[in-house]
Formats: C-alpha cells, structure tokens, sequence
C-alpha cells in the first residue's frame, strides 16, 4: 500500500497560500459557458487563485477558440493556455495539467459549472492547516444558475467519507482543492472509464490522506436532458465491472461489499431513466435546494 506523507499546517507568516486553477475544456462545451465558469472562478471569488491553468483538450468549434483568446487576453487572473492538438481524454487533459500548474495546491473547475464566491475562501483554510484534499456539497442547475434543481449532499466526516465511499463516489470532482503532491503519490490520475476520480479518491483514502468536505454547496453543477441517459446502457456497465474489480483489487472493498456494488450499482445501469434519475438523487441528496 501507497503510504500519503500528510501535510505539514503552514505557519501563520505563510499564509495565505497560492494555488492554482485546473479546467479542462473540450469540443462539446460551449463558449459562453466557458466564459461563465472563469468568471466565477476568479473574478468573482472573495479568495481567488493565483492562475489559471485551461487545457483545451482536442479541436474545438471556432467561438470557443475565440472566447479562449479572449479569456487569456482579459482574465484578471494570468492564464496559461495548454492546446492539446487531439482529444486526449479527461484523464490525460488533467495530468498534462497539472504539469502546468505552477503551485502545490490546485483547485479543479469544469468549463459548464459555476463556484460560488466564498468557495476557495471557505476550502483554503482546511488545506492550509493539513488536510490532502476538500471537496463540497453542489447544486444542480440548469440553465437559470439562480434556481437549483436538487442538492447533491457531500459525507461529512473522514469516517463517514471512508464509509459512503465503500459505496459510491464520496467527493465530488468539480467541487475539489487539492495538493497535488498528495495527489501523485498515488499515482495521479489514471485511465478507469467515467470514473477516474472515484479511483484517485480511493487510492488516496487508501494510503491515509486527509480528505474532507465540507457540507455546504459551493458550486453549481450543470445538468442537462442527458447527464442521467449518460449514467446508463452496457458501456457502462461494463465501465463499473472494471471500477470494482480495481477496487476490490486495491482492498478497498471486502468480497461482499464488492458484490453489493456489482449487483446494486450494474443493476442501476439499465433501471429506466426516470427511475435512475430518482435513485441517483435519492442516494447523493434531494430534491430541492
């Protein structure tokens, strides 16, 4: 087992740390989306980051390369743009990333999600006193940001985040801050089909980082018509066979956890799509915010 060296809490004369913002960005976001999320994440922060880091991950439309121009031209925050000339995948886009971020701590953005304002000033502090890695409830919404559809409710607590996570996925990657030395020690990010955050999160509980939420929402997801449709069919089913194999491989589950996960988590692969769209808001939070 991978042991985590666990952060030292910076001293007072330290504070506050720099860190670093992470966005992927690829063919099938939109430019004013694009546009929206860094404006939340930086201009609009009470404590913004230091840089932002955009990874264009492949060819995209013409407005979006505009907007991407126009971004690194105006953005209150220095940006440094990585153009990967094909469509890498999430996984390679964020590894490639991180090679660019230029501090230790890096917050994770997706380009059609928004963080509220108080979000890097309210996670900051718990990694600047030690801890590996902070995540946060979120919000769904659709178009209209000011009307969330649902809360996706985060476990709070290590021991509740180790116990959820036996289950499910207990942090949620467009809401993490993390130190990216934590994050290498295991590994980083690596190739397991829609789910490579779940996998790092796992290695990292598993070799004893500090990991944490914290329980209010602190961004807004963007869900639209497809995002339960995508959850579903033999593609990914196939893509949680191999997620629990790895898991159970890694320890992290028992045999009987593992074959909970593979008859109740497959199964909900091919429930129909209103009733996997309740069981998925049923089992992360509620309805409403």
């Amino acid at each position: 087992m991978v042991s985590v060296a666990l952060a030292e809490p910076l001293g007072a004369a330290e504070l506050p740390a720099d860190f670093s913002l992470l966005m992927p960005v690829y063919r099938g976001d939109s430019a004013s989306r694009v546009r929206r999320a860094v404006e939340s994440n930086t201009a609009e922060q009470t404590r913004p980051p230091a840089q932002v880091v955009i990874v264009r991950d492949g060819p995209v439309p013409q407005e979006i390369t505009d907007e991407l121009d126009r971004i690194s031209a105006a953005s209150s925050v220095p940006v440094v743009r990585v153009d990967l000339e094909r469509n890498a995948g999430l996984t390679d886009a964020l590894n490639t990333g991180l090679l660019w971020c230029d501090h230790d701590i890096v917050a994770r953005a997706d380009a059609d999600d928004i963080s509220y304002p108080d979000r890097f000033a309210r996670q900051l502090p718990l990694i600047e006193a030690g801890a590996d890695l902070v995540g946060a409830s979120m919000h769904e919404i659709g178009d209209d940001e000011s009307d969330p559809v649902a809360l996706r409710r985060a476990p709070v607590g290590y021991a509740e985040i180790v116990r959820v996570g036996k289950r499910r996925n207990p942090i949620s990657h467009p809401s993490v801050v993390f130190r990216r030395s934590a994050v290498e020690a295991v590994g980083g990010y690596q190739h397991v089909p829609m789910a490579e955050d779940y996998w790092l999160w796992a290695r990292m509980l598993r070799a004893g980082a500090d990991v944490r939420n914290i329980p209010e929402p602190l961004v807004g997801y963007r869900v639209s018509a497809g995002s339960y449709e995508r959850r579903g069919g033999p593609r990914v089913f196939l893509a949680e066979l191999a997620l629990q194999w790895k898991l159970r491989r890694l320890g992290y589950v028992g045999f009987i956890q593992w074959a909970t996960n593979v008859i109740v988590r497959g199964g909900y692969r091919f429930v129909p799509l209103r009733v996997r769209e309740t069981a998925y808001r049923f089992m992360v939070g509620h309805r409403g915010n």
